[in-house]
C-alpha cells in the first residue's frame, strides 16, 4: 500500500516508521526544510513543499496513493489537504488529525475526510473504556458513513451472559465485530457464548447506540 503523510513532525514520522515496519511504501511531505531529513527514516520517500499546493501534490503523484494522512499540527492544512486529495486526486482513503477539539465538526466527508482522529477524544474514550462497565463507550468515529466504533463491557450478571451471539437482538445499524476476552481477541461466530467481563466491539451508527445498549444490557 502507498501512503502519503503530510507533516514530518514527531507524529508524522512515528506513523511513517510504523507503516514502513509493516512493509508499506511511505512518502513524507513537509514545507519546513528543518524537518526533511531522509536519513532519519530509512526507506521513506521525502518531498519538500507545501502540502496545500496542488502543484506539489501533482509532483508527488498523489493520485497513485492508496491513503493520504494529514498529520500536521495545523487543522487548516489537514483540512485543505484532505479536500484536495479527495476531490482533485480521487484518493480512496483520507485520514486527518484533529489538533483542536473545537474544530472537530469540520472534519467530515464534506471536506474529504474519511477518518478523523482527535487525540483528546481518543484519550477520553480510552479512560472511559477503562472504568465504565455496563455502558456503551464510543471509542472512534469512522467518518465515512458516520459510523462509530463502540465498546460495551459486560457487567456481572449481564442479561446476555451465557447466551450465544446469535441470541443478541441487535439493531439493524449495528454489527458485532470482535470480542476481547482476557488476552484473547475472538472473531464472533453465531455459536460463541458471551461471558461477564467480555469487551464487545461494535460498529454502529450514532442513532443505533441507544437501542444497542438496550439489546446488550437490557433496560
Amino acid at each position: 500500500m502507498r501512503v502519503a503523510i503530510a507533516g514530518a513532525g514527531s507524529v508524522g514520522r512515528s506513523i511513517a516508521r510504523e507503516l514502513l515496519a509493516n512493509e508499506h511504501q511511505v512518502l513524507l511531505i513537509d514545507k519546513d526544510p528543518r524537518k526533511v531529513h531522509p536519513d532519519r527514516i530509512e526507506g521513506a520517500e521525502w518531498l519538500l513543499g507545501d502540502a496545500c499546493e496542488v502543484a506539489n501534490l501533482e509532483n508527488a503523484g498523489l493520485e497513485e496513493f492508496d491513503v493520504v494522512i494529514g498529520a500536521t499540527g495545523d487543522d487548516k492544512v489537514n483540512l485543505v489537504l484532505s479536500l484536495l486529495a479527495k476531490t482533485e486526486f480521487s484518493v480512496r482513503r483520507v485520514v486527518a488529525r484533529i489538533n483542536h477539539p473545537a474544530n472537530e465538526w469540520l472534519f467530515t466527508e464534506a471536506w474529504g475526510v474519511d477518518v478523523a482522529v482527535s487525540t483528546p477524544r481518543v484519550l477520553a474514550a480510552l479512560v472511559e473504556e477503562a472504568v465504565e462497565v455496563g455502558d456503551v463507550v464510543r471509542l472512534f468515529g469512522l467518518r465515512q458513513g458516520q459510523a462509530n466504533l463502540v465498546e460495551v463491557t459486560l457487567p456481572d450478571r449481564a442479561p446476555c451472559a451465557g447466551r450465544a451471539v446469535r441470541d443478541l437482538d441487535l439493531p439493524k445499524d449495528a454489527a458485532l465485530v470482535a470480542i476481547v476476552r482476557g488476552a484473547r481477541v475472538i472473531t464472533p461466530s453465531a455459536e460463541e457464548p458471551l461471558e461477564s467481563g467480555d469487551e464487545l466491539l461494535f460498529v454502529a451508527l450514532p442513532e443505533a447506540e441507544k437501542e444497542l445498549h438496550r439489546s446488550v444490557l437490557g433496560d
